[in-house]
């Protein structure tokens, strides 16, 4: 199978083409929500961080979501008092060779110039990646990641191995897989742990789903919802197992924490 995609300057390739607006401080949400709203049929994407104070994972995160295959520009949306490192965000946009602009609304006049002046740069930067021409893409080339679904009775015996069959063809075929959401993995820890490759990332996929449980612990409450009992879930047990059917049958190859990149093809 050959696909198509957008070659970026890292070597990657995107299946998407996508314009991020993101805002820099809860305060700039409003502002960067409506720029994103004058785009209903177009793939603009809307993005951000809340907090008024400088943090590296925030930064780490906004500089991998911002330079991800399936971004093509970006429009940072600052208020122009926040500890964002906005200067540091807007380079690595840069280096990467997409579209970027920053947009203070401190200094732009407010909250309708600045919605109108990021309306006209996303128009601008549309059209600009608009005319990026697509080029041969293989399916080793692919890296794919599961996300949460709506656990039910009926979803650990029907969709759920759907996309574990999908993962094990995908990693067949040279690509990078992604499996998530360790909270729902309590209680097959060990059956993961027997899937690594080396008894070193067995024993860091039990440490990991023993985290979770710890969290879940001190939070007074799980992942199992009261949605989850009324669609004929007894137990976390339960909906562990439905959901980890997602993973198919590879080899685990890695572990891997928000933000990161996975070294190699195969099964994460």
């Amino acid at each position: 199978m050959t696909l198509t995609g957008y070659p970026r300057a890292d070597g990657r390739k995107g299946i998407r083409n996508t314009v991020v607006v993101a805002y820099l401080v809860e305060c700039a949400h409003f502002v960067a929500s409506k720029v994103v709203a004058g785009f209903p049929d177009d793939d603009v994407q809307l993005i951000g961080f809340p907090g008024c104070f400088p943090n590296e994972y925030a930064a780490r995160m906004m500089e991998r979501l911002c330079t991800h295959p399936n971004v093509g520009a970006v429009l940072f949306v600052s208020l122009g008092c926040e500890s964002f490192d906005k200067v540091r965000a807007s380079n690595a946009v840069a280096a990467s060779g997409r579209p970027v602009k920053t947009l203070v609304i401190q200094k732009a006049g407010g909250t309708m110039s600045t919605v109108e002046a990021g309306r006209d740069w996303v128009r601008g930067a549309l059209a600009e990646i608009g005319t990026q021409s697509r080029v041969p893409m293989d399916l080793s080339e692919l890296i794919v990641g599961t996300v949460c679904g709506g656990s039910d009775g009926t979803s650990g015996i029907s969709g759920n191995p759907a996309a574990g069959r999908a993962f094990d063809l995908l990693v067949g075929a040279g690509a990078a897989c992604i499996f998530e959401e360790t909270g729902e993995l309590i209680g097959c820890e060990e059956i993961m742990a027997e899937r690594a490759v080396t008894p070193e990332l067995g024993q860091a996929l039990r440490a990991a789903v023993q985290k979770a449980e710890r969290y879940y612990a001190t939070l007074g409450y799980g992942s199992f919802a009261a949605g989850n009992a009324a669609g004929g879930l007894s137990t976390i047990e339960e909906k562990s197992l439905g959901a980890y059917v997602k993973s198919g049958e590879s080899p685990i190859s890695g572990l891997i924490k928000p933000g990161d990149i996975p070294r190699a093809a195969g099964f994460t």
